[in-house]
């Protein structure tokens, strides 16, 4: 389980990547028009998925600041949101190295910032919801961006792995 969850991580900054590259491209007119996904614009799509990893990271590592609320926008310009995306995701990749199977199966207790009870799971049912999250938004910025007339962007994990991901085969 470890190996796949390191590999997820690794998929996840490569495909990010590719959306923050679609999205720089843009005009910040387009960037910030709102085309109908849940957030409305990629501008607060992409931040979104900022506060949702700083929510879960904090949860997870006991370290980083955790917005309160899932539609907080962290960074209203580009290229700091990009810069933060980066480093986020140099993060979660280090933190998965330090994972073993035993801290994965275990119980992990956190509270919703929309509910304010105490949740308790298995790590590894979090961990897994951490980077289905970011697939599940990553389709709505793909989205938004073909709303916007743009190429349509391979985010597949098999084209991941069939390209820098060839290690985790």
């Amino acid at each position: 389980m470890l190996r796949q969850y390191r590999m997820f991580a690794a998929y996840n900054r490569w495909a990010n990547a590719q959306v923050y590259a679609a999205a720089a491209a843009l005009s910040d007119a387009e960037f910030r028009s709102d085309r109908g996904a849940f957030f409305g614009s990629l501008h607060r799509t992409l931040n979104h998925l900022m506060v949702a990893d700083r929510i879960w990271m904090k949860r997870f590592t006991g370290i980083g600041e955790a917005p309160t609320t899932l539609d907080a926008v962290l960074f209203e310009e580009f290229d700091a949101l990009a810069a933060a995306r980066r480093t986020e995701d140099e993060r979660i990749i280090a933190w998965t190295g330090t994972l073993d199977e035993a801290t994965l199966a275990g119980n992990f207790t956190y509270m919703p910032v929309t509910q304010q009870i105490a949740m308790t799971q298995p790590l590894w049912t979090a961990l897994s919801h951490l980077f289905n999250h970011q697939t599940h938004h990553r389709g709505q910025c793909h989205m938004t961006l073909t709303a916007l007339g743009k190429p349509s962007l391979g985010l597949d994990l098999i084209y991941f792995l069939r390209s820098e991901g060839r290690a985790w085969m």
